[in-house]
């Protein structure tokens, strides 16, 4: 079998037409110039058994946590805490902001929920207090990449569904490339800070303060602690674990007042649109990986691959850089779905753990919905700011590098992903 589906892929997309039908499209439509139609009722088999599975269950209940949370103004308390700690610093506001990203990135795991809840929180905060809107809508969207890299995280479970990994070594490992993330965000946001002038948020904050702050934000902040201290002790799967962050949400937002009963029907219809969407997706592309293999596809890049170099460290190289082209173009959970059955085959050839690969991938197509043309993050922070793409993007470029060089150091450094997982058994 050929690989005419890939290059009517490519056309579908070029043309505008959605990605989920793109990757039905191609496959139906190669079969059929090729006399297999015989193969359409495998397609129809895989895209029903891709949607229909248990652990793709944490989706939508990790999303409706996320869109409880969100809708209930538990941002705030998150930002308060942030602020309490961190607001003294130079570029006190940026500060908070990256790390409001990173203890968000704990409740919901998406990036765009994050750019969108604390941008229009902070972006305009930030404005007041002396700082461009495109360097505040730059560090919004810098910052908000981090959500899917620490857990929760939406893209690390549809990688772990396809790729057969395990969902709570993912969760492990991505830990401490989060927390790479968001330092090196920190760093780069201290030495424009002092370059430029920027002001401090607040004075230093009073032990009494601190402890005020965290005591209003404990319940949400204790979200993570749960759900990671039960995925990896074993006390409930991550599939259960979403099931129980959910309803933890609705818990505190309820008895906080933050939310009504009245405002639940259209939380869970906006979860459920969403949801939708993605499963769909998932089981677009799991049709459209059984082509793919029956092409033999993987087979042949990786032979391609390897008349390039036999160095797994230069074959890392250039992997990386063919994902930060991708990620620059496509979304992140599609990108994962198409690639990860093609690259996953090369760099077990090569001898690179499979749950090490993950994460440099799910970091490095995370990252590209930060990158220009067509980062997402980027568009979500123009629409909160009003600011123009162009002009963000040429603020993020900073950052940026920062970006890439978190991707350098967890790649060719593998025990800063695998540590963790070893230590709690998943490697």
């Amino acid at each position: 079998m050929s690989i005419t589906f890939f290059w009517i892929l490519l056309s579908a997309m070029f043309v505008g037409l959605p990605v989920a039908f793109a990757l039905l499209f191609a496959p139906g439509l190669s079969l059929f110039l090729e006399g297999k139609e015989m193969f359409y009722l495998l397609l129809t088999q895989r895209l029903y058994n891709g949607i229909d599975s248990f652990p793709l269950m944490a989706i939508p209940f990790f999303m409706l946590a996320g869109e409880i949370m969100n809708r209930s103004g538990i941002t705030l308390s998150l930002v308060n805490v942030s602020q309490a700690f961190i607001g003294h610093l130079r570029g006190g506001l940026a500060q908070i902001n990256i790390l409001s990203s990173m203890l968000f990135a704990g409740l919901s795991g998406s990036a765009v929920a994050d750019c969108s809840a604390l941008g229009k929180m902070l972006i305009p905060a930030m404005e007041k207090n002396g700082y461009s809107k495109r360097f505040a809508a730059a560090v919004t969207a810098a910052s908000s990449v981090i959500g899917p890299i620490i857990p929760p995280s939406g893209i690390m479970i549809l990688y772990a569904f396809v790729m057969n990994v395990s969902v709570g070594g993912l969760f492990a490992a991505g830990i401490i490339p989060g927390i790479l993330v968001g330092s090196s965000l920190m760093i780069m946001t201290w030495f424009l800070a002092k370059k430029r002038g920027y002001k401090v948020a607040s004075q230093k904050a009073t032990s009494r303060e601190k402890v005020q702050a965290v005591r209003q934000a404990f319940w949400p902040l204790m979200t993570p602690v749960i759900l990671l201290g039960g995925i990896l002790s074993g006390i409930f799967t991550p599939t259960e674990a979403a099931a129980v962050a959910a309803v933890y949400a609705l818990i505190i937002s309820l008895s906080n007042r933050t939310i009504t009963l009245k405002s639940l029907p259209d939380v869970f219809y906006d979860t459920a649109k969403s949801s939708a969407v993605i499963l769909f997706l998932v089981g677009s592309a799991v049709a459209f990986s059984a082509v793919i293999s029956l092409s033999g596809a993987p087979q042949k890049v990786a032979g391609f691959m390897l008349t390039l170099t036999e160095n797994p460290l230069l074959m890392l190289l250039l992997i990386n850089i063919l994902l930060l082209i991708v990620g620059m173009f496509l979304d992140a959970g599609p990108a994962i779905l198409i690639l990860g059955p093609i690259l996953g085959p090369i760099v077990t050839q090569f001898g690179i753990d499979p749950l090490h690969f993950a994460i440099v991938m799910c970091v490095n197509l995370t990252v590209g919905l930060a990158t220009p043309p067509m980062g997402l993050v980027l568009f979500v922070a123009s629409s909160v700011s009003g600011e123009k793409v162009e002009k963000i993007s040429r603020e993020m470029l900073p950052y940026l590098a920062m970006h890439i060089s978190v991707i350098l150091l967890i790649t060719y450094i593998p025990a800063l992903t695998l540590t963790l997982p070893k230590l709690l058994g998943f490697a």
